[in-house]
C-alpha cells in the first residue's frame, strides 16, 4: 500500500486575464490577485497573452503585440514582484520572451510543433525558465509523452545540467461541435511521465466558436467549480484559471473567465481538495504502478 503524500510545496497557480487588453487592466488584476492570495499556500504566476494568435474571427482582439506586451508584463514583475507567464506562438519569439517571462507556455493547438517545443526548451535552459505545454484538444493523454520526450531530447543535445521545469496542462478534449470534455484519468496518465500536471479550469469549459455567429468563443461558466474540484480529486498538481473583473466586457474568453473578486476563496477551496487527494492512500496495486 502506498503511503499518503504530505503537502510540502505550494500549489502552482497560473491566473490572470486571457489577453493584455491594456496596462490598466493588467495592473488591476495583478494587484488584486496578489492581495487576495497573500498568505495562501500557492506559487502564483500572473498570466496574460501579448497576442492571441488563434482567434475565431479576423475581427477578434489579439492584444498589444510582443514588445508592448513584454513591457507591461515586465511592470508586473518590477512593481508587484510577481513572476509572469505568457504564450509563445512562433520559434523566433522564444528567446526574446524568455528574457522577461518566468514561465513560457505553448498553446494547445501548437503542442505537436516540434520546432516550437525545441525553441522554447532551448530558451528555458538558457534563461532558467519554466515551461508549460497545454495538451491539445485532439491529443490523447498518453500521447503527451512525446512532448516530454522532445523536451528531454533538447536537454540531452545541450548537455543541460538539470531537467527543464516542465508542466503538462489538461484543458479538455474535443467532443463534437462547440464542446469539450475532460478525461479525469488524464492526470494520472500524464503524471507517470515524471512531470507535474495542471488543470485549466477555464478553457476546459469553453465552447469553441460557440459565441454569436460563430465569431467568438462561448463558455459554460456554471461548470467551472465542479470540474476543478473533480480534477484535484483526480490528482491534478496545479491550477490554471483566467479571471477578469468584468467578464461581460472582456475582449477575449469572457464567457468562461472566473470572476476576479472570488479567486482567493475559490483557490482556498481547491487547496482543500488537493490536500485530501494527497492524504488518502491508493488501495489498488494497479494504481501504484
Amino acid at each position: 500500500m502506498s503511503q499518503p503524500t504530505s503537502q510540502t510545496s505550494p500549489m502552482v497557480l497560473i491566473a490572470g486575464p486571457c489577453v493584455i487588453e491594456d496596462e490598466g487592466l493588467v495592473m488591476e488584476v495583478a494587484t488584486e490577485l496578489k492581495k487576495q492570495l497573500e498568505g495562501v499556500h500557492v506559487q502564483l504566476f500572473f498570466k496574460a497573452s501579448f497576442d492571441k494568435a488563434n482567434r475565431s474571427s479576423i475581427d477578434g482582439f489579439r492584444g498589444p503585440g510582443l514588445e508592448e506586451g513584454l513591457k507591461i508584463l515586465g511592470k508586473v514583475k518590477d512593481k508587484l514582484g510577481l513572476p509572469v507567464l505568457t504564450d509563445i506562438h512562433e520559434t523566433q519569439q522564444a528567446d526574446r520572451v524568455a528574457q522577461v517571462v518566468d514561465f513560457l507556455q505553448i498553446p494547445a493547438f501548437l503542442c505537436r510543433q516540434t520546432d516550437l517545443i525545441m525553441a522554447v526548451t532551448e530558451a528555458a535552459i538558457k534563461w532558467n525558465r519554466k515551461v508549460n505545454v497545454k495538451k491539445g484538444q485532439f491529443l490523447a493523454p498518453w500521447d503527451a509523452k512525446n512532448i516530454v520526450d522532445k523536451v528531454r531530447a533538447v536537454e540531452h543535445k545541450y548537455h543541460a545540467k538539470q531537467k527543464t521545469d516542465l508542466y503538462l496542462t489538461e484543458r479538455g478534449s474535443s467532443f463534437g461541435y462547440n464542446s469539450l470534455m475532460v478525461d479525469m484519468t488524464s492526470f494520472q496518465t500524464m503524471s507517470k511521465f515524471g512531470v507535474p500536471t495542471i488543470y485549466d479550469a477555464t478553457h476546459s469549459i469553453q465552447m469553441p466558436g460557440g459565441g454569436p455567429g460563430g465569431k467568438s468563443t462561448g463558455g459554460k461558466r456554471e461548470n467551472l467549480e465542479v470540474l476543478a474540484r473533480a480534477a484535484f480529486a483526480a490528482g491534478a498538481d496545479g491550477l490554471f484559471m483566467e479571471c477578469h473583473p468584468r467578464p461581460e466586457i472582456a475582449k477575449s474568453d469572457g464567457p468562461n473567465a472566473f470572476y476576479l473578486e472570488h479567486v482567493g476563496e475559490f483557490v482556498k477551496q481547491i487547496l482543500e481538495f488537493r490536500r485530501l487527494a494527497q492524504t488518502f492512500p491508493k488501495l489498488l496495486p494497479e494504481a501504484n504502478k
